[in-house]
């Protein structure tokens, strides 16, 4: 494996579901943020809250300490007190940054080394990979979240519904080549 490219495409993977994230959150207002369907529900901020604490945990020193740190508090992830959008949006980036800061610190040189979640070993790989697929779920949770929300007013974020075949057209009358999926997604729909 390459690990330049393996970095590239996640970073673009990444950049892709910070995007969704945020896409959703524009389309809402402030205080739709804060909705939950029950008491036992999420709402888009407590998620946003709880992708924070873990992107702070995971990423902080990810090549040279353990990924759940001593300081996490994650339970208290889940506790409604993000009051703002602003406050919302700082805790998202301050979360985004990490692990991107996190990102250009492996290369090949250490890409081989061992890191540790919870005391069990994982390659740079499998700690990476396991990041990407517990974001997408949440991210996927905050998206379907905005679509209840915002009802008619949602504004597809992917290939809209009954656009299928037009979006394939445009995909396939250009020659094979080599790129990312994600390589102007959003202006291809």
């Amino acid at each position: 494996m390459n690990p330049n490219e393996y970095l590239e495409g996640i970073k673009k993977q990444c950049k892709y579901s910070k995007s969704l994230g945020e896409k959703t959150i524009d389309q809402l207002p402030e205080a739709q943020l804060f909705w939950q369907y029950n008491e036992d529900s999420n709402s888009i901020a407590i998620i946003v809250k709880h992708l924070w604490g873990n992107m702070k945990s995971r990423w902080t020193d990810f090549l040279t300490s353990d990924g759940e740190k001593e300081w996490r508090q994650r339970d208290a992830e889940f506790e409604s007190d993000i009051h703002t959008k602003e406050e919302l949006l700082n805790k998202w980036n301050e979360g985004w940054e990490c692990l991107f800061e996190a990102l250009e610190s492996v290369n090949e040189s250490n890409f081989n080394q061992p890191v540790y979640i919870r005391n069990i070993e994982h390659s740079i790989t499998e700690a990476i990979n396991r990041q990407l697929v517990h974001y997408s779920y949440h991210i996927g949770q905050i998206v379907f979240l905005g679509k209840m929300i915002a009802g008619k007013q949602w504004q597809s974020l992917s290939i809209p519904k009954g656009k299928s075949s037009v979006y394939n057209e445009k995909r396939f009358a250009k020659p094979k080549h080599k790129g990312h999926y994600t390589d102007n997604l959003m202006d291809e729909k």
